[in-house]
């Protein structure tokens, strides 16, 4: 068969989409994060002195960053081998609404206070530097995956919005179920964390709508993920501490308000046969 024939096949596929495809996607990106994991662990085995200490700048970039780095750029190959790179990262055509906001706000407030509740010294600058890139990776990957390619598949398979925001939720949070396998925090932590990634995709799903592009989502996540460790092993005593230490809770009640208020908002666009805010608009 021909090169041109099997890649227009291969777009063809993807084009299509479908709940089962984003599902899809979502287990590859996971086995492959888990094998690249296992394969930098064979290369630099831990305890080797480039990896340096459990915790520090060094260890935190080959045990959290490193693998995430390199399933990043498989997923960006893989987004140009159907061609939706630019795709991706275009002007959305479905817009959000003013509320929308609500969740970005109480994500960064939270996010803000962590930083400003950091004992920095004690931290120092490697391991600060090496979390924020941590974070970059992260946000990128994990964006790219549940708000850029299932949100995708879902539209391009014609899937109403409350599907599409539930679904890319839904996939996000159960990522984070793995967590149960792949690390010692047990099974009522990690299902703490779930529901917590559940109403935080819903935020980021949110985000994608109201901001209009996906680099915000992205650059949001960024922020949270190191915000939250950082502060989490190097607090100092703050009033501002608050916002952080009760960071689950925060997103939990905020994202289930939304949940209420986006399912409400958008039943009530449907029954009423408006069309969909166009880009580059927002309506209350």
């Amino acid at each position: 068969m021909p090169e041109s024939t099997t890649s227009s096949s291969w777009k063809r596929f993807w084009e299509r989409g479908g709940w089962w495809k984003a599902l899809l996607v979502a287990a590859v990106y996971y086995g492959v994060y888990q094998l690249v994991g296992i394969l930098v662990d064979t290369v630099i085995p831990p305890g080797s002195a480039v990896r340096g200490a459990d915790g520090s700048g060094e260890g935190i970039f080959f045990d959290i960053a490193l693998p995430i780095l390199i399933t990043s750029v498989l997923i960006a190959i893989f987004a140009l081998s159907i061609g939706w790179l630019r795709e991706l990262f275009a002007p959305q055509t479905i817009r959000g609404r003013g509320w929308m906001w609500v969740g970005i706000a109480v994500v960064l407030a939270i996010n803000v206070t962590s930083l400003a509740s950091l004992d920095y010294a004690k931290a120092g600058a490697p391991v600060i530097l090496s979390w924020l890139f941590t974070g970059l990776c992260v946000g990128f990957a994990e964006e790219v995956v549940t708000r850029g390619f299932v949100v995708n598949l879902m539209r391009k398979a014609g899937h109403p919005e409350i599907a599409v925001g539930l679904v890319s939720a839904g996939i996000f949070a159960a990522l984070h179920f793995g967590n149960v396998f792949t690390s010692t925090q047990g099974l009522g932590t990690t299902l703490l964390q779930v529901v917590y990634t559940f109403f935080f995709g819903l935020c980021m799903y949110l985000a994608l709508r109201v901001t209009g592009n996906l680099i915000w989502p992205i650059l949001i996540h960024a922020s949270t993920d190191p915000t939250i460790s950082l502060f989490t092993l190097y607090p100092t005593s703050s009033p501002l501490s608050i916002l952080p230490a009760l960071s689950s809770n925060l997103v939990i009640l905020t994202g289930i308000v939304l949940l209420i208020v986006f399912i409400v908002s958008e039943r009530r666009r449907t029954r009423s046969g408006l069309a969909t805010p166009p880009a580059g608009g927002i309506t209350a």
